[in-house]
């Protein structure tokens, strides 16, 4: 049996999964928890689960993640959503999120997934893995991922100079190159692009202050970006007008 930890958020669809599972015949169904913070206080009480099942809901952020990450030990996690986004489930993928698992999905490749994940297998749907070779991904430095977190939060460059413990001349260096390196022309396009990867479309993490006075946001270790598109005739193989 494998013992499984299911976080959903509506307890009508907790209970409709559990029956699924029940059915199933090889889960032990550990206490489901109804959001994060019960999920976090359940693992720190000393569950063990070999599988977690996280409803992806708007409070399950980049921040959340990387947190459930940490605290699940040698658990595998799966995510349970309606939708994701490309930017969030590369950022899911690369904390180690081994799978996610669409809501709309027939019981039996609900079951599937997991039998999947728990035999050491990744579940992502075609379409979500289409959608990666259509993307670039654009490593960031932990200084970078720290202030493009900032900065998708709405801060000002002093406001980011203040959480980091730098100057504001740092923080125009910082974001000059970013602009450049993340191919935008903007803070503006910045900030969009790292609230994308950052968050479901919940809350972002706040910035927080040790007691030696370091800072302890945390950052990006890349950002998922759109492959730019050729013009027309580019893409055609045709030269522009006026070109020989």
């Amino acid at each position: 049996m494998t013992r499984i930890l299911l976080c959903v958020g509506e307890p009508i669809l907790a209970k409709g999964l559990e029956s699924v599972l029940r059915r199933a015949g090889e889960f032990d169904l550990l206490p489901t928890c109804c959001g994060t913070p019960a999920l976090m206080e359940q693992l720190s009480q000393g569950a063990s689960p070999e599988l977690i099942l996280l409803d992806l809901t708007e409070d399950v952020t980049f921040a959340v993640m990387s947190e459930l990450k940490k605290s699940a030990g040698t658990a595998k996690i799966i995510l349970w959503a309606k939708t994701v986004s490309t930017e969030l489930a590369f950022q899911a993928l690369g904390l180690g999120v081994r799978g996610i698992l669409r809501k709309q999905l027939p019981a039996e490749v609900q079951v599937k997934c997991l039998q999947k994940v728990r035999a050491g297998e990744l579940w992502f749907e075609k379409a979500l893995t289409d959608s990666f070779l259509t993307s670039r991904r654009v490593s960031l430095t932990h200084r970078e991922g720290q202030l493009v977190s900032l900065l998708a939060q709405g801060m000002k460059n002093k406001e980011i100079a203040a959480a980091l413990n730098i100057s504001d001349g740092s923080v125009k260096v910082y974001l000059s190159r970013l602009f450049e390196k993340a191919g935008v022309k903007d803070r503006f396009e910045l900030a969009l692009f790292g609230l994308r990867n950052l968050t479901s479309g919940g809350q972002l993490p706040n910035a927080e202050t040790t007691r030696d006075g370091v800072s302890s946001v945390l950052g990006l270790r890349s950002l998922v970006m759109p492959r730019p598109q050729l013009p027309l005739e580019y893409a055609a193989g045709s030269a522009r007008p006026g070109t020989v």
